[in-house]
């Protein structure tokens, strides 16, 4: 319109240029006419605008207010409109207004929050690397019960994937919350390619990590600083930056989590109850079996889409970028924690946190200047160097260690008293708690747990027991009893002027003479 407007403007526009516009907007010349006319008499190049309800930022914010709720918005319109306010629209329109002028992730974040909007978002995909570029580790939950030393816990899962080639390089479980214990199990597994350890694994480029306080401490930082590897830090609460490894987890809990017997997020009838007889719970040690065979079932029998439908084997040996391994000794030392002392053998061999370790080779090597590593919460045994050439020496174990039996017997009794303090607890709170009867109205609250006047007075009685001052007796000793003549006592109207013979001075012990009179006395 623009275009035949000028040409009109300069006298050049034909009815030839008209039909020629027409066919390529697909309407009639008629309508190009009209559309002229618009443009040269109100200055509009567009269709006719028409009055419609918007979406306004109070509104808006009405609409977080009622957590994205469009009809609870819609009957608070209603009602400013019944008290005398703005004409409000129908539910009809206000669902239009909302679709048009408010984004869907807008819209699902008010109703579910940040996890909800953002999964209206788009979001880069990374070029495709080499083998060994990056990692990417994370810490999972398993959601299975399994059978922890005689009782039920879900373990926790560490592992290290290549981003490339979506081989699992490595992985530790553990019974409890992981740690940087576990982390360097696993690396020691990812890294090494040795035996049971291969084929997969060596140096890589990058370890991406999410800000938590365990792949950031100082073990972990040092374990990969001694062999050149940053550590990508990526911010908090930001899956989608290491998307492998959580691809992963979503895949392991669908494919191998959701088969075992103990599968907590399994369906349930009505009431909670299990949709099946429930299974004996796996033993900790047969699951970490079965999670193995897993890992190498994912790694060399499972094509993957994003892999053009190869497995992650066959993407490791397609791509030919070589690998290089770390030496056996350096990879043993450096996946340990530093004691950061030098320390001496003595004839009880090696003091540690006030306990002493042993071991048959520091026989004649008493004197010796010494390093320890050790594995974080593995006291039983530490690793021992020597402290001028780091020379790996041997194992040292804990002298004197507790037998299996004792340690159990000795959890069991922490239990125990932790579960005595618990009812303890729970029963004090709910003597404490008071409960309101129900209301529809807006009246004062009315306590409930009514109490008969006897049950109060008893009450007291027992409360008012544990008053020492009540309890004492005070009739124990009658004033009018007479005081042996032993005993001191303090001078009755004794004045200023008062002989010492005459009347006992305060403070002053009977005499000898004095208790035999008065033992006289009393045997007349």
């Amino acid at each position: 319109m623009r275009r035949l407007l000028v040409l009109e403007g300069r006298g050049e526009l034909t009815p030839g240029h008209v039909r020629m516009v027409a066919p390529a907007l697909g309407v009639s010349e008629r309508t190009v006419r009209r559309w002229l006319t618009a443009a040269r008499e109100e200055g509009r190049f567009g269709p006719a605008g028409r009055e419609r309800f918007t979406v306004t930022p109070e509104v808006l914010k009405r609409l977080a207010f009622h957590r994205g709720n469009a009809a609870a918005l819609h009957r608070e319109l209603m009602a400013v409109q019944g008290a005398g306010g703005v004409v409000a629209p129908s539910l009809a329109t206000l669902y239009r207004a909302l679709a048009r002028d408010v984004s869907p992730g807008q819209w699902a974040g008010m109703r579910g929050g940040e996890q909800a909007r953002r999964a209206h978002d788009v979001f880069l995909q990374r070029p495709v690397g080499h083998r060994n570029e990056v990692w990417e580790t994370d810490h999972v939950q398993v959601k299975v019960d399994v059978d922890i030393d005689g009782a039920p816990g879900r373990p926790w899962v560490t592992w290290f994937i290549d981003c490339a080639t979506r081989v699992i390089c490595g992985f530790a479980v553990t019974a409890q919350v992981p740690s940087r214990e576990s982390i360097l199990v696993a690396l020691r597994d990812a890294i090494s390619r040795e035996g049971e350890h291969g084929p997969f694994g060596g140096l890589r480029g990058a370890v991406r990590v999410d800000r938590g306080k365990d792949f950031l401490s100082r073990a972990v930082a040092e374990a990969l600083g001694a062999f050149a590897v940053p550590v990508v830090d990526l911010p908090a609460y930001s899956p989608h930056l290491k998307g492998t490894v959580e691809a992963l987890n979503k895949a392991a809990k669908q494919m191998f989590f959701a088969q075992l017997p103990g599968y907590t997020a399994a369906p349930r009838l009505p009431g909670g109850k299990a949709a099946g007889p429930e299974q004996p719970l796996l033993p900790l040690e047969a699951f970490v079996s079965l999670l193995g065979q897993w890992v190498s079932w994912w790694n060399t029998e499972h094509p993957l889409r994003t892999l053009d439908s190869r497995t992650p084997a066959r993407a490791w040996e397609d791509d030919l970028t070589p690998v290089e391994d770390a030496e056996p000794g350096a990879l043993h030392m450096y996946t340990l924690e530093d004691d950061g002392r030098v320390r001496t053998l003595s004839g009880r061999g090696v003091r540690w946190r006030n306990r002493h370790y042993v071991a048959a080779w520091m026989t004649g090597h008493t004197g010796a200047r010494v390093r320890l590593r050790y594995m974080p919460h593995h006291d039983h045994e530490i690793e021992v160097y020597d402290a001028a050439t780091w020379r790996h020496l041997g194992t040292a174990y804990l002298s004197n260690r507790a037998s299996p039996q004792q340690i159990r017997d000795l959890g069991r009794a922490r239990a125990r008293e932790a579960d005595r303090l618990k009812r303890l607890l729970s029963a004090a709170e709910k003597d404490r708690a008071t409960r309101f009867a129900a209301a529809t109205r807006g009246t004062p609250p009315e306590v409930l747990g009514t109490v008969t006047g006897l049950e109060a007075e008893a009450g007291l009685r027992a409360l008012g027991a544990t008053n020492l001052g009540q309890a004492a007796l005070p009739g124990y000793l009658p004033p009018s009893a007479r005081m042996p003549a032993s005993w001191t006592q303090p001078a009755a109207d004794a004045g200023p002027n008062a002989r010492p013979g005459s009347a006992q001075a305060p403070g002053r012990p009977a005499r000898d003479d004095d208790r035999h009179e008065e033992s006289a006395a009393a045997l007349q």
